[in-house]
C-alpha cells in the first residue's frame, strides 16, 4: 500500500505550554456551547477532570492509528515493532494489533479490550505487549495514552542501564524528571508490565532495560511528542558527552519545571 500523507486526525485538542498535557479547546469565550444536534445549549464545565479522556471514542481511534503510522515514519520503530494504547471514554482501551504493517493498518484493525485484557471489539489479536499498556492505565487513572517504541538513542541508554538525565528545561516540563531504567523483566510478562507501570506514576517515560522506551500522556499525539523529545534529548546527551562533561540544571530550576509537569498531569504542583 502506498505511503499516505501525514495528515493529522481532526480533534478539538491543543497542547498545554506547561506540563505536556492536552486540553479541550473551547471555541466560545463563555461557558455555554451549542449542541451539535437540536440547536440547544449546554453548560460547559470550567475544568475537565484529568481522570476523564478528552477525546471521543472515534477521535481516540483516529489518533491511535495516525500516531502508530507517525511512530514508524519518524524512526521511533522499524517494521511492525512497538505498540500504542489509549483509554476510551467508556473505560476500555484501544490497542494496536500484533504484527500488522503500520502503513497498511486501518481503523478496523485496531483492537478494543477491557483493562483486564479481554478482547471486546476487533478481528485481530492485540499487541503481545498489551499488559504494558493496560497495567499503566489501570494503575494511573490520569494517564489516557501509552506508547512503547524502540527509539535508537533511548535504547542505547537502556542497554547500558543508564538514565537519560533531565538536563534541558523542556525535558523537565514534558517528562517530569530523569527517565529512569526499569528493572529487567522478560518481554510480554505481567512482571514487566507492573515494573513499568509503577515507574510512570510521577513522570512520562521509563526505559525498559535491554529493550526500549515506554511513554505515557493525555492523548496519543501527546505521547508521540514526549517519546520524540526523549529520543532527541538522548541523542543530544550522547553527543554532548563526546565534547565534555554535561552540566546539570540548577536543582531549584529542575524542581520548578518538574512542578509544571506535575501540575499538567494532576492539577497540583
Amino acid at each position: 500500500m502506498a505511503d499516505q500523507p501525514r495528515s493529522e486526525p481532526t480533534s478539538r485538542e491543543e497542547t498545554s505550554e506547561r506540563g505536556g498535557g492536552t486540553r479541550r479547546h473551547n471555541e466560545s469565550t463563555s461557558r455555554e456551547e451549542t449542541s451539535d444536534r437540536g440547536g440547544g445549549t449546554r453548560r460547559h464545565s470550567e475544568s475537565t477532570s484529568r481522570d476523564e479522556p478528552t477525546l471521543t471514542a472515534g477521535e481516540t481511534k483516529e489518533q491511535v492509528l495516525w500516531t502508530a503510522q507517525e511512530m514508524l515514519r519518524s524512526g521511533l520503530v522499524e517494521g511492525t515493532a512497538g505498540n500504542i494504547g489509549a483509554r476510551l471514554p467508556d473505560g476500555n482501551a484501544v490497542l494496536t494489533p500484533s504484527s500488522i504493517d503500520y502503513l497498511e493498518m486501518t481503523l478496523d484493525d485496531l483492537v478494543v479490550c477491557d483493562l483486564d485484557g479481554s478482547v471486546l471489539e476487533g478481528e485481530r489479536g492485540p499487541t503481545t505487549e498489551k499488559a504494558l499498556h493496560l497495567s499503566a492505565l489501570r494503575r494511573n487513572p490520569e494517564i489516557h495514552a501509552t506508547m512503547h517504541c524502540h527509539a535508537k538513542h533511548a535504547t542505547m541508554f537502556a542497554l547500558v542501564r543508564e538514565p537519560i538525565p533531565a538536563v534541558i528545561e523542556e525535558f523537565d516540563v514534558f517528562v517530569g524528571g530523569d527517565v529512569e531504567v526499569a528493572d529487567y523483566k522478560t518481554t510480554g510478562t505481567d512482571e514487566l508490565a507492573e515494573e513499568v507501570a509503577k515507574r510512570v506514576e510521577d513522570r512520562a517515560c521509563v526505559l525498559m532495560a535491554n529493550h526500549g522506551l515506554f511513554a505515557v500522556g493525555r492523548t496519543p499525539k501527546d505521547v508521540l511528542h514526549i517519546a520524540s523529545l526523549v529520543e532527541r534529548t538522548a541523542e543530544i546527551v550522547w553527543g554532548a558527552r563526546a565534547l565534555g562533561e554535561v552540566v546539570p540544571l540548577p536543582e531549584d530550576v529542575g524542581r520548578q519545571f518538574q512542578g509544571y509537569y506535575r501540575y499538567g498531569r494532576t492539577g497540583k504542583f
